[in-house]
């Protein structure tokens, strides 16, 4: 099959992803790449140069693309393609532009080298997400060399500081621009319809439907300032240490969402299990996921809540007692779960310690059952016929919770077709982070075609 055609469906089906398209996902992703967006957080990152290459291909395919910024050099990039039907909701279109930090002497190939070696793009945010990004600039350049215009009013934003707060980014652009996704009701980014490969034969296409709440703590220990040789019970060090340790040792209890109950019967199914009888007094979530081989990684981390510690930060001197300790959790809670949460962390901390939203962020669920997650389905079935579509819950966090608040509802789809030893989840913040160019041509084809059909 040439690489010009799509797979699973006939060339007349997707005449506007011509060779220029396939051409230009490549040379798109790669330049991104070579433009350094890392944020390391407080602030520290520039995503402008990125927001400007973006907006200039924009203009080039038509559009009058906005660049926003609440902060010099935190740069947002927001366009409005018109759809045909101007009675239709409109449907965000949203990827980000910072990336996390790459220590090169860790890599294969410099982190921002942006090579492609090997029909592999190497560099870091080939996964997380400037590929996506890529793939949308591709696609609406290939639609303006066509004529072809959507159904539906489509929003594109570019965001910058997702790696962090997304204070700088989609959460100002949803407080402070509101009316530029006007007519919005829902949206898909990054994390879904990617190829996970779940034994011989069985090729699971994962879109998100749902994502933790996050819940990133600070924990405060309050004791006596002493020398490091007295007595002192009443120590801020182990009081927090014990705090800490409580937190780590918890186990939180199963709460099984819509998305989740929902993705581990169609799973069930695949691996010709009975159906799971989710309200059985007897049922067992981690004996289902044991019965579903690899296939159980989609959905372990989001059968509970968790918490985990990441950091301590105590005295200044080894024989000087502080009076202060601090420490950070990184907290995930299950949509409904914020509450019982909070009133877990209460419990867990104790007496002489005590916590506080570093970050919160919202946990959102989407319907499964909807015409919307019926298209995403099959757009990705039209060029993967083998391949199974199943409904997931993000373990972590995308701009979709900033965006909710304007009442558009989120899915995970960044469409990528990946060969059997292709470790997708590993390579979000890993190293050697690459994409391989056939699975930009699926996600391009993939795209293009819901898109037109959304």
């Amino acid at each position: 099959m040439a690489d010009n055609q799509p797979a699973g469906g006939g060339a007349a089906d997707d005449l506007t992803i011509d060779a220029l398209a396939l051409d230009e996902v490549v040379t798109f992703t790669s330049d991104l790449i070579r433009i350094d967006t890392t944020n390391r957080g407080g602030g520290d990152c520039r995503e402008r140069p990125a927001a400007e290459y973006v907006a200039e291909r924009l203009a080039g395919a038509g559009l009058s693309p906005l660049l926003l910024e609440r902060t010099p050099g935190r740069t947002n990039v927001v366009a409005r393609i018109a759809g045909t039907d101007p009675s239709a909701d409109a449907l965000l279109v949203h990827g980000h532009l910072d990336v996390v930090p790459a220590e090169p002497a860790d890599w294969s190939v410099h982190p921002f080298s942006g090579e492609v070696r090997d029909g592999v793009i190497w560099g870091r945010g080939a996964i997380d997400m400037k590929n996506m990004d890529a793939m949308v600039l591709a696609v609406v350049r290939a639609w303006a060399r066509t004529g072809t215009r959507p159904r539906r009013d489509i929003v594109l934003a570019f965001t910058a500081d997702e790696e962090a707060s997304a204070v700088d980014g989609s959460g100002f652009l949803a407080t402070e621009h509101p009316e530029l996704f006007e007519g919005c009701t829902e949206g898909i980014s990054e994390s879904g319809a990617y190829t996970f490969h779940a034994g011989p034969g069985m090729e699971i296409y994962p879109i998100a439907a749902g994502e933790r709440g996050t819940g990133w703590l600070k924990l405060t220990g309050v004791g006596t300032a002493g020398h490091g040789s007295k007595v002192n019970r009443d120590n801020a060090v182990s009081r927090l240490a014990a705090a800490v340790a409580r937190i780590g040792a918890h186990e939180w209890p199963v709460r099984l969402t819509p998305t989740v109950r929902a993705g581990l019967t169609e799973l069930a199914a695949l691996h010709q299990l009975d159906a799971p009888d989710f309200g059985a007094p007897d049922f067992d979530v981690d004996a289902l996921l044991n019965k579903l081989g690899p296939a159980a990684a989609l959905f372990e981390a989001t059968v509970r809540g968790s918490a985990n510690p990441t950091m301590l930060d105590a005295g200044y001197k080894v024989n000087v007692i502080p009076g202060r300790a601090t420490a950070y959790v990184d907290g995930r809670f299950l949509p409904g779960g914020e509450e019982e949460f909070r009133r877990t962390l209460d419990l867990l901390t104790g007496d002489g310690v005590d916590w506080e939203f570093h970050h919160r962020e919202t946990a959102l669920e989407a319907p499964t059952d909807s015409p919307t997650y019926a298209r995403l389905r099959a757009a990705v079935e039209h060029f993967a016929p083998g391949g199974h579509v199943v409904p997931y819950c993000m373990s972590g966090g995308t701009d979709a919770k900033q965006f909710s608040r304007l009442g558009i509802t989120g899915y995970g789809f960044s469409p990528l077709r990946l060969p059997p030893d292709f470790d997708y989840q590993a390579l979000f913040h890993g190293v050697d982070e690459r994409v391989p160019v056939e699975a930009l041509h699926f996600g391009v084809r993939v795209l293009d075609h819901y898109l037109k059909t959304a």
